[in-house]
């Protein structure tokens, strides 16, 4: 397809058509490494997009304000496909018809975000990913929900570290879907061959260790240099980092960033990893043939590896991230995704947006059917003492991943997003290049990444 074929999707199906590249966009589910924007699907604008695509008149329920008869919301890859599991549902229970509009990740990003600065062409709701909310917020074309929040009473129910970046002096500016607490995925088979205990491994010092014993054309790892940032970012959080402080100034250069510096340069001197590009078919292909034995990613990673590798089914088992350091914290995130609601439609239509996305995202129920269907991890936490979590993964040889997850998903410890979090990003992603480079040690580079950030961004150093 071209960037001018229509990519509606129906009231009860999501289009198909996305390759490898494009199911990156479960890292909407998924945080950081943008795969770029070689999207195969994009909307078409149209007048009816510029009200949420509600293209019916609008009707009165008998218990309630008016809402839209139909609407359309925007989201990325599998993420889209699981918003579609529900719609269906919803238009039974409430009426009103739910088009999920399935959009390359980054394409999706960049047209939301121009459809808030320009004041038009917007649908009824759109998934927003964590690490872009602050950005989107500052644009002031989002729709405070906190008033329908308050009334529906769920804002309890999900996982307190999240609200941070939706929230602003201004009100609520999304709700909660998923999280992606952090598990290491590793071909159970190619460890197993070459005497690697998974269970055994508690530091990443002993996982290197581990590491050691594959021969030389086979690697336990990947160190992506276009996503340096992303596994900085979950190490750095797991032992309770902070980009900035709370006042403000850049802190990616404290002893913690500087440890987790230390970890990838010790992971790339050792030998055990390669350096494929994350999100390429040659990616995917290493994982496939097991000349990658293992990554470290959020729950939502399972996914993706089961829509891209299914024949590896069986194959894989996953173990809880390791340590920094002995004792350390095996808890922390990668990834996590919202649903907003532009301020630029009209009142019916953004009603019927929160009736479906609070139906949706606030019931357990529907959360666990996108959680079994597609491994959506809920920020929901009312959905932590379900079964669903001790069913075995087929994918897993049996293994009953969700449990895990569950059981990490409280302890992760919240982290501060803000509008200047993509220069935080482009620096790390540089000078940790020349750090594996060699032409920088680690120090250097965090200092030089911090120092990076603090002029782009005028703000102070800690």
């Amino acid at each position: 397809m071209t960037n001018n074929d229509r990519n509606s999707v129906g009231r009860r199906r999501v289009l198909k058509g996305v390759g490898l590249a494009g199911l990156a966009g479960l890292a909407g589910c998924a945080g950081t490494g943008d795969p770029g924007s070689s999207s195969t699907q994009t909307t078409e604008s149209s007048d009816s997009m510029s009200s949420g695509g509600s293209t019916d008149a609008e009707t009165t329920a008998a218990s309630g304000p008016a809402m839209a008869d139909s609407i359309e919301v925007w989201g990325w890859d599998v993420a889209a496909k699981s918003l579609d599991l529900v719609d269906e549902p919803y238009e039974e229970a409430n009426g009103g018809a739910v088009s999920i509009n399935q959009i390359g990740r980054a394409d999706l990003k960049d047209k939301f975000k121009s459809t808030l600065l320009s004041g038009s062409g917007a649908p009824a709701a759109s998934m927003m990913e964590s690490v872009d909310a602050a950005s989107w917020v500052s644009t002031g074309g989002l729709r405070d929900i906190s008033a329908w929040l308050e009334d529906s009473g769920i804002k309890g129910e999900f996982v307190e570290g999240k609200w941070g970046p939706l929230e602003s002096d201004a009100g609520t500016f999304a709700l909660p879907w998923d999280i992606g607490p952090v598990g290491t995925f590793y071909r159970r088979d190619v460890l197993d061959e070459h005497d690697i205990d998974a269970d055994s491994v508690e530091t990443w010092d002993e996982y290197i260790e581990e590491g050691e014993k594959l021969p030389d054309d086979q690697y336990l790892l990947n160190l992506p240099s276009n996503d340096y940032d992303g596994l900085w970012r979950m190490m750095y959080r797991q032992i309770g980092g902070q980009p900035f402080t709370s006042n403000g100034e850049v802190n990616i250069h404290s002893d913690k960033s500087l440890q987790v510096a230390r970890i990838l340069n010790r992971i790339r001197d050792s030998g055990v990893a390669n350096d494929v590009a994350s999100w390429s078919s040659s990616w995917f292909t290493a994982f496939g043939e097991g000349t990658t034995a293992s990554l470290t990613a959020g729950a939502w990673m399972e996914g993706t590896l089961k829509a891209e590798l299914g024949d590896t089914s069986g194959n894989w088992g996953v173990f809880k991230p390791p340590a920094v350091e002995s004792g350390g914290s095996r808890a922390t995130n990668w990834g996590g995704s919202n649903v907003t609601i532009p301020a630029q439609v009209s009142e019916e239509t953004a009603r019927r947006a929160w009736d479906y996305m609070s139906f949706a995202l606030g019931r357990p129920e529907n959360q666990l059917t996108m959680y079994r269907e597609f491994g959506i991890f809920p920020a929901l936490e009312t959905t932590y003492d379900s079964e669903a979590y001790d069913e075995p993964h087929e994918f897993l040889d049996g293994q009953p991943a969700g449990r895990m997850f569950a059981d990490i998903a409280p302890e992760i410890s919240p982290y501060r997003y803000t509008v200047d979090t993509p220069e935080v990003t482009k620096a790390i992603n540089t000078h940790f290049r020349d750090m594996m480079a060699g032409d920088k040690t680690p120090k250097e580079a965090v200092d030089a990444a911090a120092q990076q950030v603090a002029d782009r961004t005028d703000r102070d150093l800690a």
